[in-house]
């Protein structure tokens, strides 16, 4: 099993920074991409941010200038540093692992529990 425990979510006001951390464990054979979405009431989920291997990292246009991914291959992190919050990013966030933990497995989407952002005066 993969698991991904996430954490640094909570409560700031508008134009305040959080930082959201996520870590993998488990059994991975391959890790290609990790990221960050979210889903706030009501809405469906959505892409936040990703950054696959070697590939190049993709942001929703919302959030395009405020936050950045960043990751570390050899511990399987990821981390996503928001600056700028605006009450529209309330929602709860996921952390997302798409790999596979065995070479006769197809890649598969693998998701944290979810963690809490709220931006409010």
């Amino acid at each position: 099993q993969v698991q991904l425990v996430e954490s640094g979510g909570g409560l700031v006001q508008p134009g305040g920074s959080l930082r959201l951390s996520c870590a993998a464990s488990g059994s991975i054979f391959r890790n290609y991409a990790m990221g960050w979405y979210r889903q706030a009431p009501g809405k469906q989920r959505e892409l936040v941010a990703t950054m696959p291997i070697g590939g190049s990292t993709n942001y929703a246009d919302s959030v395009k200038g405020r936050f950045t991914i960043s990751r570390d291959n050899a511990k399987n992190t990821v981390t996503l540093r928001m600056n700028s919050l605006k009450p529209e990013d309330t929602a709860v966030y996921y952390c997302n692992l798409y790999g596979r933990q065995s070479i006769d497995q197809s890649p598969t989407n693998y998701w944290g529990q979810g963690t809490q952002v709220t931006v409010s005066s």
